[in-house]
């Protein structure tokens, strides 16, 4: 009787634990979740360009391929 109920306060405080985490996430995103107009995460890595090879910043190869400077 006893293991019943330790495991149902187990199973409660677990359930807190995960609504809450995923509550204050919503409400308080990380930093690594901000995204810019373009959808682009702030705290994204340089990435490689197709064509020369370089580092770019993800920001300068989407703005390409969405047809920027038109």
């Amino acid at each position: 009787m006893i293991a019943r109920l330790l495991m149902r306060l187990f199973v409660a405080a677990s359930l807190v634990a995960v609504v809450g985490g995923l509550g204050y996430v919503y409400v308080k995103p990380p930093e690594g979740m901000h995204v810019t107009s373009e959808g682009v995460p702030y705290l994204s890595p340089p990435v490689v360009h197709p064509v020369t090879g370089e580092a770019v910043t993800l920001e300068v190869l989407v703005h390409h391929y969405k047809g920027g400077g038109r």
